[in-house]
């Protein structure tokens, strides 16, 4: 374990920026995911084309293409914000279909009848949406979103192979310098990975149980 406590503030630095990642690509997911799932049950049939090209080739993309094309192609067009941003913008773009077919899954599992009830009194779609159907959707998609979040945590890892400096960085740059000490320090990036993920899961089921309860 030496290998791990002598270089624990470069592992520090690698899961504060794999932190980083994960707060910032899942808030965007999130947002652009309700966006394109009320796109893809909008009256407008244009919106419901384009929200169902945009999630069948995003989510059918390898992750490493995706990372690669805002690494590589982004800043080619002249568009340079830094590796850690375009990383951050390949993951939100690439959670953000899965996110999408989650909620659209609770919005599906919706009654029919709560939205035909909002528009008798005089509600319009967005309003319906965004008072009725939404919040009673995401209530249900609590644990698969979440599952999607900790996939999150992991896909950040790819981010690594594109000049950012996250967790699995840390490990590989620590591991160059002591090869002796392998399995501890994959030990170590596993555990940082656990601390996380537990975590989502221990919210998941805390929240999960305020909207039994809430129901």
């Amino acid at each position: 374990m030496d290998a791990v406590i002598e270089n624990l503030p470069l592992f520090l630095e690698g899961f504060r920026n794999t932190l980083g990642l994960l707060l910032l690509a899942g808030t965007g997911a999130l947002l652009l995911g309700i966006i394109v799932a009320a796109m893809r049950i909008s009256p407008v049939a244009s919106l419901r084309g384009f929200a169902t090209v945009y999630t069948e080739i995003v989510r059918n993309t390898p992750l490493t293409l995706v990372l690669f094309f805002c690494a590589y192609i982004l800043p080619y067009l002249q568009f340079s914000p830094g590796y850690f941003v375009l990383a951050t913008i390949g993951l939100t773009v690439y959670t953000s279909p899965f996110v999408a077919e989650a909620l659209r899954s609770g919005v599906n599992g919706v009654h029919v009848g709560q939205a035909e009830a909002a528009r008798s009194v005089g509600l319009t779609f967005t309003q319906t949406l965004s008072f009725v159907v939404m919040p009673q959707a995401v209530r249900m998609v609590i644990p698969p979103l979440i599952n999607v979040f900790i996939a999150l945590t992991k896909n950040t890892s790819v981010a690594g192979a594109f000049f950012v400096f996250e967790l699995f960085g840390a490990a590989r740059k620590v591991t160059n310098d002591r090869g002796d000490e392998v399995l501890a320090i994959l030990l170590a990036v596993a555990a940082f990975y656990l601390l996380v993920t537990i975590s989502l899961g221990l919210i998941a089921g805390r929240v999960e149980k305020k909207v039994a309860v809430l129901r």
